[in-house]
């Protein structure tokens, strides 16, 4: 064992200050054993944090927080409020070191890895913020705001803290959720307009994902790629290759993301040897070392806090796997997730930040993105500055709870069939549905829209019908 301990050590020390690996062998003979020992990998401190600024100065003396309520654009609105209504709320987090400088944060309060919550406020205060910034315990808009308020006291952006560079340009794609067909061209087209080469979608068994691909690529030229993210929904590889092969035949279609469930080894390995497009998995969904082993996926998905962000960006490294960073929130995430993409070399996949869907991005200046490629910050901090104007504009008071609008969803279907779901106070409730199979599988000519309450007898008839479970009519 401590031999193999040795063997992590001297693998990390390369990954952190040589250059980027590509050594499949290294990681097969070395770490595959050692994740499977349940060892785990710790980045070294930055020599920076230890140079000009007196320790004191990083204190920190305040922590302020901000909720703001962002509008959708037009477009992701109404498919977004069918079901992530609760997308629109963030917090805004402003940390206060002693030696004057302010770092800032965000968090979407109702997606994201982890919310800060008043206990960490709590902990965080009087600490060292250099000290503390690793700890992803903390959460997302906090931890983002003692990351730049210590590359701001040090003016140094924030990869700077993080590790070497290898990237002066990062990927980024342009996303929504599932939508019409014509939606979804539009959304491809307004991408193209603002320079992105990438899309990201769902694809849902609710809407004709082959009217949706037909119609999205006659508007983009071939070197514009559109990823689709179907959450399982494919559920088995034995129904889920016949429809990827037809994809496949659509040279703008790229990433397959989570056909099925990231579990199912042996369907995901079918896939993976069946299909052009590549497959990408949420990392650690199975354990890193079993997807490498038996080869169930091209690339990864890559979240979460800094500290795994970075493990997770130098273990992909090792394995020669690329990934996209999913860092999802307003513009300020979007920034946080720049800086990240500078320092991993395999960060070549377009990240997912969603922060198109919005109609500010919460930034005083836009991210600009260039065929495809944004540019990796050099001025201080996040490399980016929060337009207060706008944040005050959106301020709301914090909700108590996720807020949660009565929805009720009609989907149908050529023949007549129509299919009613409505909210049940779970986030996922369609999705759920479709992953148990508890809904019609993909089929062509199905459309789905929100059903919007008119104060009928009937449509409060159906929603409390639906809530209960999916109320079918028709033939």
């Amino acid at each position: 064992m401590r031999r193999q301990h040795q063997e992590l050590t001297e693998t990390v020390r390369m990954a952190w200050g040589g250059p980027a690996l590509h050594r499949r062998d290294c990681l097969r003979a070395g770490l595959l054993g050692l994740a499977s020992a349940g060892l785990s990998v710790t980045l070294p401190p930055r020599e920076l944090i230890m140079a000009q600024t007196p320790p004191g100065n990083f204190r920190v003396t305040d922590i302020e927080r901000v909720t703001v309520c962002v509008p959708y654009r037009a477009v992701p609105q109404r498919n977004m409020d069918r079901e992530l209504p609760h997308w629109r709320y963030a917090e805004i987090f402003t940390v206060h070191l002693a030696g004057g400088q302010r770092g800032y944060g965000e968090t979407l309060l109702y997606y994201t890895w982890r919310a800060s919550q008043d206990e960490d406020v709590q902990r965080a205060m009087g600490k060292n913020a250099a000290a503390i910034m690793w700890d992803d315990s903390l959460g997302a808009g906090l931890q983002m705001a003692l990351f730049d308020a210590v590359a701001r006291a040090l003016d140094v952006p924030i990869h700077h803290l993080l590790g070497h560079q290898v990237h002066e340009r990062t990927p980024l794609s342009w996303w929504n959720i599932d939508t019409s067909a014509q939606d979804m061209a539009s959304e491809c087209q307004e991408a193209l307009r603002q320079g992105y080469l990438a899309y990201k979608t769902k694809g849902r068994p609710w809407f004709d994902l082959w009217e949706q691909v037909e119609v999205a690529t006659k508007v983009v030229p071939e070197e514009f790629k559109i990823d689709m993210d179907f959450n399982d929904t494919l559920l088995d590889a034995e129904r889920a290759v016949p429809i990827l092969r037809e994809l496949d035949a659509y040279p703008e279609i790229e990433i397959y993301e989570s056909p099925i469930p990231q579990e199912d080894i042996e369907g995901n390995r079918a896939i993976c040897q069946a299909v052009r497009g590549l497959v990408a998995m949420h990392y650690g969904i199975p354990e890193p070392w079993q997807a490498l082993k038996h080869e169930i996926c091209d690339g990864f998905v890559i979240g979460h806090g800094a500290s795994e962000i970075m493990q997770a960006g130098h273990v992909a490294a090792m394995a020669d796997k690329p990934f996209w960073l999913q860092l999802v929130g307003t513009g300020i995430t979007a920034a946080w997730s720049l800086q990240f993409g500078g320092v991993l070399s395999h960060a070549t996949w377009p990240a997912v930040n969603c922060h198109q869907l919005y109609e500010h991005t919460l930034l005083t200046r836009p991210i600009e993105v260039k065929r495809g490629l944004a540019d990796v910050p050099t001025t201080a901090g996040l490399g980016y500055e929060i337009d207060w104007d706008a944040v005050r504009k959106y301020q709301v008071p914090k909700p108590p709870r996720r807020p949660e609008p009565q929805r009720l969803m009609e989907t149908s279907w050529p023949d007549g069939r129509k299919l009613y779901i409505a909210n049940n106070g779970q986030v996922n409730f369609m999705l759920d549905l479709a992953r148990a199979g508890k809904m019609p599988y993909f089929e062509r000519g199905v459309t789905t829209t929100l059903v919007p309450d008119d104060g009928s007898p009937r449509w409060r008839d159906l929603y409390d019908r639906a809530r209960r479970e999916p109320v079918m009519l028709g033939p």
